[in-house]
């Protein structure tokens, strides 16, 4: 099992989207006001990679480098859609080897506090448990509110299967977190996520995690990150992941996916 993205998109690329694209976007939007017009609609790509791919605190390349890249478009109303994709292991998911998320919503503010209604789909092609048969698709549904440089979401599962899960329709993850400026184009990120997988029996699933690293904008459009995340869970079901396929040589692959890891990305914001 396990989810994504601090995906929220893996979170770190998005931070350094959003304040990339807002740069690029800021002079378009200005010489429209100026012009006595309705501010565009905005495209915006980002494209990157990581050492290793981790989501919500769970490493899903298996130690390995991940190649990611997405494309988002906003509307001047507060509505928005986009798709991002992310290399996996297949030792993460039998035959899985991509994943492709799609998600649209709203968002806006009310004086100082933003709120956001986001939709989620995650999809894994090719990935399918031999054993059921079952696919690693899910969807959720997400509600966000900030304040100053401090968040909050939560994500339901709305299908009726979380990451391949049986009967876990209503799982639920609540990412909080805060990422202020520290000047000269740095910026803290800190992130503390609790995720309860719904369902009987389904509580052997049940994880938190944290992370907190730095993002630097190098111009451009091009950022780096450095980051540190763990995960806990609530057994040790995820200190000895396996899919329970072997390898070309016969052998059972193990890994414990929730221990701590460091984390080096470089992103480009188009």
């Amino acid at each position: 099992m396990i989810q994504r993205p601090y995906r929220s998109r893996a979170l770190l690329p998005v931070l350094c989207l959003a304040a990339c694209a807002a740069t690029l976007q800021a002079p378009l939007v200005q010489a429209a006001e100026t012009a006595g017009e309705p501010p565009a609609p905005q495209w915006s790509a980002n494209a990157g990679v990581v050492s290793q791919y981790v989501s919500r605190g769970i490493r899903q390349t298996w130690g390995k480098p991940a190649v990611q890249g997405g494309v988002d478009y906003v509307r001047p109303d507060g509505w928005s859609a986009g798709t991002w994709a992310s290399t996996v292991s297949d030792s993460f998911m039998e035959e899985g080897r991509a994943e492709w998320d799609l998600y649209g919503g709203y968002s806006g503010s009310a004086g100082a506090i933003g709120y956001s209604v986001m939709a989620y789909y995650y999809a894994y092609p090719g990935a399918r448990m031999s054993a059921t048969g079952d696919r690693f698709n899910y969807a959720e549904l997400a509600l966000g509110v900030t304040w100053r440089a401090a968040y909050a979401r939560y994500y339901r599962t709305v299908s009726a299967m979380f990451f391949g899960i049986p009967d876990s329709r209503g799982t639920g993850y609540l990412d909080v977190g805060a990422n202020p400026g520290l000047g000269n184009g740095w910026t803290l990120n800190l992130h503390a996520g609790n995720g309860r997988v719904a369902g009987a029996g389904n509580g052997i699933w049940n994880w938190r995690d944290a992370k907190t690293g730095v993002t630097k904008d190098l111009g451009g459009g091009w950022s780096a990150t450095v980051a540190v995340t763990r995960a806990w869970g609530r057994t040790n079901i995820y200190k000895s992941y396996t899919t329970g396929m072997p390898d070309a040589a016969g052998n059972i692959r193990l890994a414990n996916v929730a221990k701590a890891t460091a984390i080096v990305g470089l992103n480009r914001a188009f």
